[in-house]
């Protein structure tokens, strides 16, 4: 899969999970993908949300491997 492929992969998981963050009052950028690692930013009530990182793991991250699954991990560079 190209870089280019990999990156719209990656943008469509983010739409499909942006609706529940979104309804907390939330947001995520995608900032890079590098080494077949997600960087992401977590925004609006995601940022000093106690359960963000489980969020980040079992919806951003499953989610994104779904689309794209040589993704290793997802990362949050807030």
């Amino acid at each position: 899969m190209s870089a280019e492929d990999l990156q719209k992969n990656v943008e469509i998981a983010l739409e499909e999970i942006r609706p529940f963050l979104l309804a907390d009052g939330g947001n995520i950028s995608l900032i890079t993908i590098e080494d077949n690692i997600v960087k992401v930013k977590l925004e609006g009530a995601c940022v000093g949300c106690n359960v963000n990182q489980m969020t980040l793991k079992n919806g951003v991250e499953a989610m994104i491997k779904k689309h794209a699954p040589q993704i290793e991990s997802v990362i949050d560079v807030s």
